[in-house]
């Protein structure tokens, strides 16, 4: 069975990636993808892709839509603010990569997203896409908010400590470093190669807009500082918390794999020290380690922020939405 397609900002590099994805998927037919930047051209001529699909505007792609099952957004989110209602009120289901929708807290949105929420009963509508917390509430969905690519990180690495119950949820503090794709294609100059060349610093602290996604899906108050490495792309999340007293290596792990050991998307490794940013580039997996001492637990994930960070994971939605077997084309 195919499904009928149409993907809106597909000229990021979430959007590039996503693309090549819906390209190979074989339940997909992609009927539009849009770029205001790069109307007329193909597909193949700006990405090297097979595809003499052309690129229409935004508002060619919204007119496009009404023929799709699914369209996904790959847009900022105030465009996916204005875009995903007009999508719903035709009937198309939506994938949405921004974080126009995630919070479901409406008072969060002016703080972390700078805008004032418009379709609140939308917000209750989205289903929040991280497959391996929420896969049910997926399936059969309508209408998907896909995770950030750093909250991806962060709550599967300590979403298996608090469903055990192995951890003080008090004392969760999350550091995160990733590639300069994460801040997107759009130019600016503290993310030009001269600014980020050998260097490596903190932004955003205290404030970044995924705080308030990952303490959603945690259900917990947390510390988290992101970082800008001097790479493409890639993740690594560092989450340290107090263990409980008496809870032991063997009791971490066992958590680990009763939330995970199935999961075909996620690769349990050994200890923290062996989770790298190189093993999983390029790919649709998370890496997960975990380290104990008598006190603390050291929980580090990696991910491709392009990829299970965002494009992939919206592929992995799609295809519980339309009843696919999950990983199908994410190969």
């Amino acid at each position: 069975m195919h499904h009928s397609a149409g993907l809106i900002g597909a000229s990021g590099y979430s959007g590039i990636e996503l693309t090549r994805l819906l390209l190979g998927h074989p339940g997909v037919r992609l009927a539009f993808v849009t770029s205001d930047r790069w109307v007329g051209q193909s597909i193949s001529s700006k990405t090297g892709l097979g595809s003499e699909l052309s690129y229409v505007s935004n508002e060619q792609g919204l007119s496009s839509a009404k023929g799709c099952e699914v369209v996904f957004l790959a847009t900022p989110a105030e465009t996916s603010l204005e875009l995903a209602p007009k999508l719903r009120a035709l009937g198309v289901r939506v994938v949405d990569l921004a974080g126009a929708f995630r919070l479901q807290d409406l008072s969060k949105y002016p703080a972390f997203y700078k805008f004032e929420h418009t379709s609140p009963a939308l917000v209750k509508e989205a289903v929040y896409g991280m497959p391996e917390l929420f896969r049910e509430k997926i399936r059969g969905a309508q209408f998907v908010a896909n995770p950030g690519c750093y909250a991806t990180a962060a709550a599967l690495s300590v979403a298996p400590l608090l469903k055990a119950g192995l951890i003080d949820p008090t004392s969760i503090v999350i550091n995160a470093a990733s590639g300069v794709s994460g801040a997107g294609r759009k130019a600016s100059e503290e993310f030009t190669f001269m600014e980020i060349d050998s260097d490596f610093r903190a932004y955003r602290t205290l404030k970044h807009q995924h705080v308030p996604e990952i303490e959603q899906t945690l259900g917990v108050k947390l510390v988290f500082t992101p970082h800008l490495l001097p790479m493409k792309r890639g993740i690594l999340s560092t989450a340290v918390a107090r263990l409980k007293s008496g809870v032991t290596q063997a009791q971490v792990n066992e958590a680990f794999v009763a939330a995970f050991g199935t999961e075909p998307m996620i690769k349990l490794l050994p200890s923290a020290d062996s989770v790298r940013i190189a093993e999983v580039a390029k790919t649709p997996f998370c890496l997960i380690g975990v380290s104990t001492d008598e006190t603390h637990v050291v929980s580090v994930s990696a991910l491709d922020n392009l990829l299970k960070g965002a494009a992939s994971q919206a592929v992995q939605n799609f295809n519980l939405m339309m009843g696919h077997q999950e990983s199908v084309g994410l190969s």
